[in-house]
């Protein structure tokens, strides 16, 4: 398996799927042709599944990277003692057999992915010099467990295994031995070298070889695709706006064009702590996240897909009563994400076991009624005159949390202990009827409103009642705990209390110092309680210490909330790219992870406000 950190990779998108590229130049993750199907190439999980590497044959080779700029288009300078030379890659936003595709004055800002061909294009660009490389295309579909046939066809090469039909296109000449090409190459200054490996199913037809051509066509298209979307939604210009933007089209590449759905990260199976059992598959539209993410985009880049998100959601739900709702689905609307383990699989740093899937699928959580609603309220211009559909959807949710938020749930965290009456989901229905009482007319709800917000006030009342602990000084986990849970940060974040308000102020101070590690970055809850019914430990959660930053701006508190920020920022890679975790010194966790994307902005946001006002 990989032993790079976490931080040494670079996320790809073509918002079908996602690639991981390797500071190295090895392609360790990528699964086509949706974010949640088997990997290609899976070689983070174990050094048999799979990989495409590109390097130097010089071991002294030292890599700097970036993205091109205003896009998810990766470049990696090595620079080595005989000379320097570029490689770019990309995952196609436009068809390498497509002429019209590669035309930018025919791309839709608005569509960007609509027409992802499910290629792979790698380019080298000799800088200076001229530099040897080594190039291993190594792919093992089903996480591993296929070994391709590879057999030439003229300049390229197919692979034909289990349900994958693979097609890599270059002039090279490859040697072919036990399922994988190898060739070695000399890139001089001012040559090119491309690649393409294009994906089918075995129902496909299968894809035909790309010219040099047609590779640089498609790369040169898919970075004037990404950059028209970043100039045609992105206008923050506040406090760390590089950080901002970035984030921004990190959530753009997490969602899924075809559906409108929003995965929480790329991959599966990262772990919470090296060499424990939490790794779970986060290649799922958590309705928490992606509702989340859609607020978010309302700061980091104009969300055109909220009619999309929500009339995917919609259609998503649209089973037993009316306002049911699943705490996730498939990208494509499934709703069976039975959990298996994948026991061939080592996984990263020997953590095991490798999950697909996921058990969550089957918890009650009732934040997520608030999550969706108050999502819908912070779009509610883009969603103007919602179809039938969607309000029926909304009206729905707001009428089920109604009936029952009383009852006990797993939280926000998927606690796999009992049921409990956790705070946080209590204040997200009080969320769901505040702003579906807020949209009534909107959602042309009938009357509704009146109960909608005396359900509202009730459930304000049993929060400030019941989850304040004079005791520790906190609002608490859940009703009756002395436990701390940093998801009570979010009491002023959505309104419930002013930033200002004494219980909320005593609540900052002792999640800051009780619940954060020696750099001031802060757990979720501490795990030592057994509330979660898992063995080990974790780090601590970006996301949470985003929450810190916001809920101490939101109090005045600006100068605190910009160093919990930048505390948090630093874990960022040199490509602006955040993981669920921090410990250690290192990132830890699924990555890029959404959660922690959309607190970096949520805060930076706050931050920027608060500046203003104080």
């Amino acid at each position: 398996m990989s032993r790079q950190p976490i931080a040494d990779y670079a996320l790809l998108s073509d918002r079908h799927s996602a690639a991981l590229v390797g500071r190295d130049g090895a392609v360790d993750w990528l699964g086509f042709p949706r974010f949640d199907s088997p990997s290609v190439f899976g070689r983070l999980l174990d050094a048999d599944a799979g990989t495409w590497t590109i390097h130097p044959t010089d071991d002294d080779a030292r890599a700097t990277r970036s993205y091109v700029p205003d896009t998810l288009v990766l470049r990696t300078i090595f620079a080595t003692a005989t000379g320097s030379v570029e490689l770019t890659d990309a995952l196609a936003v436009a068809d390498p057999r497509n002429p019209d595709a590669a035309d930018p004055a025919r791309q839709d800002p608005h569509r960007l992915g609509e027409h992802a061909p499910h290629t792979l294009i790698r380019r080298l660009r000799g800088l200076s010099g001229e530099v040897e490389l080594d190039v291993a295309v190594r792919p093992r579909p089903e996480y591993g467990l296929v070994v391709p046939l590879l057999s030439h066809v003229g300049d390229a090469v197919r692979g034909a295994g289990g349900a994958s039909r693979l097609l890599l296109s270059s002039t090279v000449d490859w040697t072919l031995d036990d399922g994988e090409a190898r060739a070695t190459v000399r890139v001089a200054a001012g040559q090119e070298l491309g690649f393409a490996l294009q994906h089918a199913r075995l129902t496909d037809r299968p894809p035909r070889p790309c010219s040099p051509d047609q590779i640089e066509a498609s790369l040169r298209s898919t970075i004037t695709a990404w950059q028209a979307w970043s100039a045609a939604h992105q206008n923050y210009d506040g406090p760390w706006r590089d950080l901002v933007l970035q984030s921004g089209r990190v959530l753009q590449g997490l969602s899924y064009q075809p559906t409108g759905a929003i995965v929480a990260a790329a991959t599966t199976s990262l772990p919470e702590q090296i060499g424990g059992v939490r790794n779970w598959d986060y290649r799922y539209a958590w309705v928490r996240d992606a509702s989340l993410t859609m607020d978010a985009l309302w700061v980091a880049a104009c969300p055109d897909e909220a009619g999309e998100f929500f009339g995917f959601m919609a259609a998503a739900a649209a089973h037993g009563a009316r306002g049911a709702l699943q705490i996730m689905y498939g990208v494509g609307g499934e709703h069976d994400l039975t959990e298996r383990t994948l026991p061939h699989l080592s996984g990263w740093r020997d953590s095991r076991p490798v999950r697909v899937g996921n058990a969550a699928w089957t918890q009650p959580q009732l934040d997520v009624y608030g999550e969706l609603l108050g999502s819908a309220h912070r779009l509610r211009h883009q969603l103007a005159n919602p179809p039938e559909a969607t309000r029926d959807f909304l009206i729905g949710l707001a009428d089920t949390a109604a009936a029952v938020w009383r009852q006990p749930d797993n939280g926000i965290w998927e606690i796999r202990g009992e049921p409990r009456q956790f705070l946080y989901s209590k204040l997200m229905c009080w969320v769901a009827l505040d702003r579906a009482a807020a949209l009534a007319t909107q959602l042309r709800a009938g009357g509704r409103d009146e109960h909608w917000a005396a359900v509202a006030r009730e459930i304000r009342s049993t929060i400030l009642d019941d989850g304040w602990n004079p005791q520790v000084g906190a609002f608490t986990q859940s009703f009756g705990s002395a436990d701390l849970d940093a998801s009570a940060l979010m009491i002023p974040i959505v309104g419930l209390l002013p930033g200002t308000d004494p219980r909320v102020l005593s609540t900052i101070d002792a999640i800051a110092d009780r619940l954060t590690d020696d750099h001031g970055l802060v757990y979720r809850y501490r795990t030592s309680t057994d509330v979660d019914g898992l063995p080990g430990d974790e780090g601590t959660f970006l996301l949470c210490t985003f929450w810190l930053a916001q809920a101490q701006a939101q109090a005045g508190r600006v100068d605190d909330a910009r160093a919990t920020f930048e505390r948090a920022t630093r874990y960022a890679n040199d490509v602006g790219l955040l993981a669920e975790e921090a410990a250690g010194g290192e990132m830890l966790g699924n990555f890029p992870q959404a959660f922690s994307h959309i607190g970096l902005i949520n805060a930076a946001w706050a931050i920027q406000q608060a500046s203003q006002r104080y």
